[in-house]
């Protein structure tokens, strides 16, 4: 069973027969207006960010699938915020994130995240916020990850 491995990046909800997916869909004889749609329904949720799809297909059967990954972490502070990018330079602020949504990022990133526990993760998406120059609760992020490190913000 010859499988072939497509990749692109794609805004979410919005995948159409051009490239990245088309002109490498076409020779292979599927139907790219079923594949569009699948990338589509499985990437609504993520309307406004770049989202990494794969589409595998079997060139004997012609059968296909879409794995779906996930949005950068950055991508969804910036959607939990509703701004549209990070600082412009080192000394203005973004934006302020809260601890809930902090931890919310956390869990929706939770698989591609490096920590051995949560609140390593939780510290993880405050130093994105901290090179995105977003503050914690109105505090440098740095300062929220120290406080959480020392156990005097509990996660």
């Amino acid at each position: 069973m010859p499988e072939m491995t497509i990749n692109g990046l794609i805004d979410g909800g919005k995948a159409t027969s051009g490239p990245p997916f088309g002109p490498a869909l076409g020779p292979l004889g599927v139907n790219i207006a079923g594949i569009v749609a699948e990338i589509n329904t499985k990437t609504k949720d993520f309307e406004g960010m770049k989202i990494p799809v794969k589409v595998i297909v079997d060139t004997s059967t012609k059968k296909f699938r879409v794995e779906v990954g996930s949005p950068s972490t950055s991508a969804l502070i910036l959607k939990e915020l509703g701004i549209p990018n990070g600082a412009k330079n080192k000394d203005a602020v973004a934006g302020n994130i809260t601890l809930e949504q902090v931890k919310k990022v956390a869990k929706a990133k939770d698989a591609s995240l490096y920590g051995n526990d949560f609140s390593a993760k939780v510290r993880q998406v405050l130093g994105t916020c901290k090179s995105m120059n977003i503050t914690c609760e109105g505090a440098d992020a740095t300062e929220i990850t120290s406080k959480i490190k020392s156990g005097e913000l509990k996660i």
